[in-house]
């Protein structure tokens, strides 16, 4: 099967759904299928050769975060070159509703048409107001996967319809084993963490705000904290007497991040909302870390409400300090949230998630493949 993917957010900024579309991406293409990804990229930027850039991103405030997209006449030119020439059978377009390549790619194509929806919001007025406009382009979608409850309730509120509840996939065989980082543990101390760091629902703050707490009366506790935003920024959140205790790596490349999940003793997930589902959970799961995280809605489902990692009050950083000791001075607690995590997880494995994706696809595939709007239909042997 050709298979056509399109990506909203730039390629060179790591995220969920970049990482959901490269996993599944390279799982298809393992199964013997033909890919094609096309997301938001400089021209000059490092990409795989299954990714073809639809031009250079701009930063646009979205969702309570800063989502960096393609939107204009020369994205719209490149992907109905893409769509044109690539012949797909379908066309999988993530996020359809953001204003990016994926509602371009709606607007354009016609044909077999899948989308996923990842995000969980509120109903908005801008929503409400574009509404109109992003029906021409949804109506297009013959098939809909959402990856989470959340994102579906959100599907149905703002777009109206239903999806198959299809959850993220993780590369659990990526992450299970790997060296720890020079100089960090796991050592009975160290607490992790991963995501933007200078994005406040990612909720760096309050893990910052409990290890300030932790700190005084636990000499061996160490923070290591990954991830896009200004190291500087958080130092200075922390008391000048306890920053050389925390490491602050920056953005760190795929086998880093692997082995900074090995590294620590805590992983610590402090999110205060806006997530549907949370890779970076699944990711942490597959490397048997013990995992501390926020108590909302897509993290408790995941972790099988506690069973598979502890949980405590969002936001609330005196909560997250009492956990964390609690796990720190508990060898075996962490042992078995570490078991209990690497057996939760493998529902999740890409090779159970993408034959799923597979199954939609074949409901929505015809004779013909997509096209843009102004081509004639027309027959292809397959």
């Amino acid at each position: 099967m050709r298979i056509g993917i399109v990506c909203p957010y730039t390629w060179e900024v790591p995220g969920g759904v970049q990482a959901h579309i490269r996993d599944l991406a390279e799982a298809l293409a393992r199964e013997g299928h033909h890919v094609s990804v096309m997301a938001p990229a400089g021209d000059d930027a490092d990409l795989p050769p299954y990714v073809t850039s639809a031009g250079r991103a701009v930063p646009v405030p979205y969702n309570g975060s800063v989502a960096r997209l393609a939107f204009g006449f020369l994205s719209a030119a490149r992907v109905r070159r893409w769509i044109k020439e690539g012949a797909f059978d379908v066309l999988h377009v993530h996020e359809p509703a953001v204003p990016s390549v994926g509602l371009l790619a709606c607007w354009v194509a016609r044909g077999p048409i899948v989308a996923t929806f990842h995000a969980s919001y509120r109903r908005s007025r801008a929503m409400s107001v574009a509404g109109p406009m992003l029906q021409s382009a949804l109506e297009k979608i013959t098939g809909r996967i959402a990856v989470s409850d959340a994102a579906r309730k959100t599907l149905v509120e703002h777009v109206g319809g239903d999806a198959v509840l299809i959850p993220n996939g993780v590369a659990v065989g990526r992450y299970e084993r790997a060296e720890p980082l020079p100089g960090w543990g796991p050592d009975g101390g160290v607490i992790g963490f991963l995501g933007r760091m200078d994005e406040p629902r990612k909720g760096l703050p309050t893990l910052l705000s409990a290890f300030r707490l932790l700190a005084p009366e636990r000499p061996e506790v160490r923070l290591l904290i990954a991830g896009p935003g200004d190291a500087d920024e958080v130092y200075d959140q922390v008391p000048r007497e306890f920053r050389d205790r925390v490491g602050v790596l920056g953005m760190v490349s795929e086998e880093d991040k692997v082995r900074a999940y090995h590294s620590v003793d805590v992983f610590c997930a402090p999110n205060l909302g806006g997530e549907s589902f949370g890779i970076v959970l699944t990711e942490a799961m597959s490397a048997g870390a013990p995992i501390l995280a926020s108590d909302i809605p897509a993290f408790r489902r995941v972790l099988g409400d506690g069973q598979a990692g502890m949980l405590f009050a969002t936001g609330d950083a005196p909560a997250l300090a009492r956990a964390a000791g609690a796990l720190l001075d508990d060898p075996g607690r962490r042992a078995k949230l570490s078991d209990e995590a690497r057996h939760a997880v493998r529902k999740y494995d890409w090779s159970t998630v993408a034959r799923d994706v597979v199954r939609v696809y074949e409901t929505v595939v015809g004779g013909a493949p997509v096209r843009v709007e102004d081509e004639r239909p027309e027959g292809r042997a397959r």
